[in-house]
């Protein structure tokens, strides 16, 4: 065996993705100084929890951490996927930070993947489950993903800080991705919400509902936001309510919302001062995502900003085809992910704004990720 070469990084930027693009493309990599100079150093807790969920789902990968946390060597493993594997995720970030990696590992998978993640489903930072069912996985069909065997059953609610919630993760395995020529956005033809409420009145949910279709209803007919009130076990350890809205188009594009709103106690959250804000009534929770869904529409592009990083790792991991996108406004996050592909992948994308729209039309070839590791019938 050789000596093996890693990538080395400075700092726990977009750590997520990296630990992704290093298992999926099998490098190497080092991560020095993480927040070498802060108060608490080294990895949090959720990055932690991270690591060990990809440990979980692959065989012979290597983590080593030192003392203080400030410094992972990593050395990807074969990603095994396999059935009844459990999960407990940190509490501090909701269950859609654990679930995006763990979407694309599983479909380069040697088996099909079946996970049990239990913990926070809903929070204000990242994808609620819901729109993970209900947008994101559209997102994947769109590259070739069969639709049998890819499903996210939410079996139990768990808000911040306490969570307690319980979702079923399945994945298929693909050979490879097909490349997508999407640029046709289309109008938006009908709109889906889901509420949730768990261990308070289901009184939160109707103000969200009502305050949000008041707003839709002037613009087209086709609205309907379901609620999902649970009580006992199935809410979860702390009370709390959310919302997620999608806007589904005539092109088969799907452009979501959504946030999550805890109602533990100041002591119990564990929020510092500065992040702590006065609660916000239930309606004007539905009328601020109702507003910032029909922002993400107005922005244009086949995704939501938010999706845009998960919609340039696919079209990278394509077969050697070309694929084109249509986005809106490039987000932080997905200029972030072009730099990390770049260098993991060598994919770059070639851009061409459209002044008109106030979108830009992304082009790159595949880099031909093909699974290897799955048996082949």
């Amino acid at each position: 065996m050789g000596k093996t070469t890693y990538k080395r990084y400075k700092g726990s930027q977009s750590f997520r993705q990296r630990l992704l693009l290093s298992t999926l493309s099998s490098t190497p990599i080092i991560m020095d100084e993480i927040r070498a100079d802060d108060m608490i150093p080294g990895l949090l807790r959720h990055e932690m929890s991270l690591l060990r969920l990809f440990e979980t789902v692959s065989d012979d990968c290597v983590v080593e951490v030192n003392e203080t946390g400030t410094r992972l060597k990593y050395k990807p493993g074969i990603i095994m996927g396999g059935k009844n594997l459990v999960h407990s995720c940190a509490l501090t970030r909701s269950m859609g930070y654990y679930l995006e990696p763990m979407l694309l590992l599983g479909l380069f998978g040697k088996k099909p993947l079946s996970i049990r993640l239990k913990g926070v489903t809903d929070d204000h930072k990242d994808l609620s489950v819901d729109t993970i069912c209900n947008a994101t996985l559209h997102i994947l069909k769109r590259f070739g993903v069969p639709s049998e065997g890819l499903d996210l059953k939410i079996e139990a609610r768990g808000v911040a800080p306490e969570g307690g919630g319980e979702v079923l993760l399945t994945v298929p395995n693909v050979q490879n991705l097909t490349a997508v020529q999407w640029v046709e956005e289309g109008m938006v033809k009908k709109i889906r919400g889901w509420t949730f409420s768990a261990r308070v009145s289901s009184d939160f949910e109707h103000s969200m509902r009502f305050a949000a279709r008041g707003i839709f209803n002037n613009l087209l007919p086709d609205v309907h936001i379901f609620n999902d009130h649970k009580s006992g076990p199935a809410a979860g350890k702390s009370p709390g309510y959310g919302i997620s809205l999608v806007a589904e188009t005539t092109a088969g594009c799907y452009i979501s919302a959504d946030t999550a709103v805890s109602c533990g106690r100041a002591e119990e959250t564990g929020e510092l001062d500065v992040e702590r804000q006065e609660r916000k009534p239930a309606e004007d929770t539905g009328v601020e995502i109702a507003s910032w869904l029909l922002q993400e529409i107005e922005k244009g592009g086949v995704v939501d900003s938010t999706h845009q990083g998960l919609l340039f790792i696919l079209c990278a991991l394509c077969q050697q085809d070309v694929s084109k996108v249509r986005v809106g406004p490039l987000s932080p996050y997905g200029v972030e992910t072009l730099r990390n592909l770049k260098e993991f992948l060598g994919v770059t994308f070639s851009f061409r704004p459209d002044p008109s729209t106030g979108t830009v039309i992304l082009t790159c070839v595949g880099s031909g990720l093909i699974n290897l590791s799955r048996k082949l019938s």
